[in-house]
């Protein structure tokens, strides 16, 4: 093994998401030093428009930056997939040439460690699914390279039947499925052939998002396109060649004759976090912290944020924004001054110029930000500051750590 990274940082970050790159940037202002940034991927995107995009509402190029150029000032940035923790001699073992083979890692050590890697597809987890997406009659914004293809598929689809699925919990936003399902709905309406498409939404929820009031709130528009769901499902398997969708749950069994498949793979936490030990046990492998301190339950050096940590919520970017506050002020001043509250947010555009918050608790109870309006309530300005303003807001002001 090389040793090109022998010097340890104060603090080091596994992620390059919106988690890692606003909390580095908040560390800076805040005035540490020695803190890298590790993560392969060449591009940092804004992914809150991905279902936009699916829908074709959004150009997504246009909210896809270079890594390169989001990283703060300061920050050592290190290009590379974290393959392995050793939480007892503080290091992070990484792969420059990104093969995983002998000989191909270094070890970078840390004083500080910050998990929030994102969660990563389990294609297995559904049979036949990854068969259907490369067929290209499955698709979805959640897997960002087939964000394109989502977004000709749902535009170009005039007739037959189309399935939206909800995927369960870990998953990255995963009630935005109903943004996508919503705007490909209104668009079909406008185009004069919604009513000749069959649209089925399939949750693991009672309901719709198992939210109140936020259910009662959307299920006028469920009924407006005429869309049948199936509550407290899943979708099980997958048959590309018959065009099937198999379902799990206490109602239909299967959907005959699909012809699009709006379906997230279900998602787990990369497979370096339970092999370091890191995990909390589960199926989906999450970084194990204490849901209001953020650290780890096990490794005082380490702390987990985002959509790969027992948070306790339902990821969000509106969630990150409290989870960076704690994690940065205890790094700073060895104490968060106010545990994290499970605060999240579900943006849900209901046709392309209205839009809802659903903002909730861990306990799934409301949590307005906003006194004396009504955020639940489908309106215009909503959706025009969810579309134009926020991603503004993202590049200029979160990622250089100034919300």
């Amino acid at each position: 093994m090389s040793t090109a990274f022998d010097t340890a940082f104060d603090t080091v970050i596994v992620g390059g998401g919106n988690a890692g790159v606003s909390l580095a940037a908040r560390l800076r202002r805040d005035g540490l030093e020695g803190i890298a940034l590790i993560d392969p991927s060449p591009v940092h995107r804004y992914r809150p428009m991905l279902n936009y995009a699916a829908a074709g509402a959004a150009r997504m190029g246009r909210y896809e930056r270079s890594m390169h150029s989001v990283v703060p000032d300061g920050v050592e940035y290190l290009p590379y997939a974290a393959t392995a923790v050793d939480p007892g001699a503080r290091t992070v073992t990484i792969d420059p040439r990104g093969t995983g083979g002998p000989g191909g890692s270094d070890t970078v050590g840390y004083r500080s460690l910050v998990l929030c890697p994102g969660l990563v597809p389990r294609w297995d987890a559904i049979p036949g699914l990854d068969e259907a997406y490369r067929d290209g009659w499955a698709v979805s914004a959640h897997v960002p390279e087939y964000a394109g293809r989502a977004c000709a598929a749902l535009v170009r689809e005039r007739e037959g039947t189309v399935v939206f699925s909800i995927p369960p919990e870990p998953a990255s936003c995963g009630g935005t499925v109903l943004k996508a399902a919503f705007l490909a709905c209104d668009s079909w309406r406008r185009a004069g052939v919604l009513d000749r498409i069959d649209v089925h939404l399939v949750t693991p929820f009672r309901g719709l998002l198992g939210l109140e009031p936020a259910d009662s709130r959307l299920r006028p528009f469920v009924d407006e396109y005429g869309i049948t769901v199936h509550e407290r499902s899943r979708v099980s398997a997958v048959d590309h060649r018959a065009r099937t969708v198999r379902l799990d749950g206490p109602g239909t069994a299967a959907i005959a004759h699909v012809d699009l498949a709006y379906v997230p793979p279900p998602s787990r936490a990369p497979r370096f976090v339970a092999e370091s030990g890191l995990s909390d046990g589960g199926h989906a492998g999450l970084v194990g912290v204490d849901p209001g301190t953020l650290r780890h339950t096990r490794a005082d050096s380490v702390w987990g944020l985002g959509d790969a940590a027992t948070v306790g919520t339902r990821p969000s970017g509106g969630a990150l924004r409290a989870q960076v506050g704690v994690v940065a002020d205890d790094l700073r001043a060895g104490g968060a001054s106010a545990p994290y509250d499970g605060y999240t947010v579900i943006p849900i555009a209901v046709s392309r110029d209205r839009l809802m918050l659903a903002e909730h608790d861990r306990d799934g109870l409301p949590a307005p930000t906003v006194r004396g309006l009504d955020l639940t309530v489908p309106r215009r300005a909503t959706y025009a500051f969810d579309r134009y303003v926020l991603p503004v807001v993202y590049f200029r002001r979160l990622l250089r750590g100034r919300v």
